[in-house]
């Protein structure tokens, strides 16, 4: 019992460091993209960024000696998980691109929240009225950043919810996916739904690509590495640990991405991001310290 318990906290530690990794690598690709919009159609970026990620993530399969397809690639979880990437690439690159990448980050924060929300739900994990009640003040202190009804409510910020509502989603739908397919596959699906989403945002704004500037393809290359290594990190987190127990460490590419909106982009920090971003966070700590109570739900 006392060998599971400790095998149990090394795998919980192991996926936490994952998390953090993965965060401040996708806080670096967030601003890559950001970059990269002020010259590039959103459409165009989605398609080579996500083309970028796949031959990346195909190399990698292959030196693995991992085959790039199986039955497996078509299973419910795959499926479902390719719905998701398309919505939350697409929704989440449109909010960076519109609006404050500090203001998209923390709202983006709010995951974890969903992630254990729907592991209780949809995968049987015990989430008790402790938790539950921790999500739910986290919820609000979205709505605290978005102020909906407010003189400063912007609908764009809804981009950035519903992108993160698409991540949640695919970090669960990975958590599901077959053991068979390994972390290289899953990015290499995942990075090509991103081609797919843009592909069909290009086709819904109806406006062609333009040719890359050097300092667009310098972009788009930087945010392709980032990428990469934010999601191979990430995958593997979500399969390291307990749900409940890693998850919550992605409240720290909110640290990672403020940081950039403001040093980087000049962005300012309003009260209302303040006061979301600390219910945020007060909520994901405390769902990481209450997961570690044994027996305490």
């Amino acid at each position: 019992m006392t060998s599971t318990i400790a095998t149990d906290r090394r795998s919980n530690l192991v996926g936490s460091l994952l998390m953090i990794a993965s965060m401040g690598a996708f806080a670096v690709e967030d601003a890559f993209i950001k970059g990269a919009a002020a010259s590039m159609p959103v459409g165009q970026i989605l398609v080579l960024f996500g083309l970028g990620g796949a031959i990346v993530f195909a190399g990698l399969a292959v030196a693995r000696g991992e085959p790039l397809w199986s039955r497996d690639v078509l299973s419910v979880p795959m499926r479902v998980r390719v719905v998701f990437e398309i919505v939350g690439r697409l929704f989440y690159v449109l909010a960076i691109s519109l609006i404050p990448l500090s203001a998209a980050t923390v709202i983006l924060q709010a995951t974890p929240l969903v992630v254990v929300a729907g592991a209780a739900l949809f995968m049987g994990e015990t989430v008790g009225w402790r938790r539950w009640s921790a999500i739910a003040v986290g919820m609000i202190g979205v709505l605290v950043i978005v102020q909906p009804g407010a003189d400063g409510f912007s609908a764009l910020s809804v981009l950035a919810i519903l992108g993160m509502l698409g991540f949640a989603g695919r970090d669960l739908a990975s958590r599901a996916a077959p053991a068979s397919l390994g972390t290289a596959i899953l990015g290499l699906y995942g990075f090509l739904a991103v081609v797919v989403a843009g592909v069909i945002y290009s086709v819904y704004q109806g406006q062609g690509f333009v040719w890359p500037g050097v300092a667009g393809l310098a972009h788009v290359g930087a945010a392709v590495l980032a990428g990469v290594a934010a999601y191979s990190w990430l995958m593997r987190a979500m399969r390291t640990g307990e749900v409940s127990a890693v998850t919550p460490f992605r409240y720290t590419r909110m640290l990672f991405g403020v940081a950039l909106g403001v040093v980087v982009f000049g962005e300012t920090l309003t009260a209302a991001m303040v006061v979301g971003s600390v219910l945020i966070l007060a909520s994901g700590m405390f769902i990481m310290w209450q997961g570690r109570r044994m027996g305490v739900r």
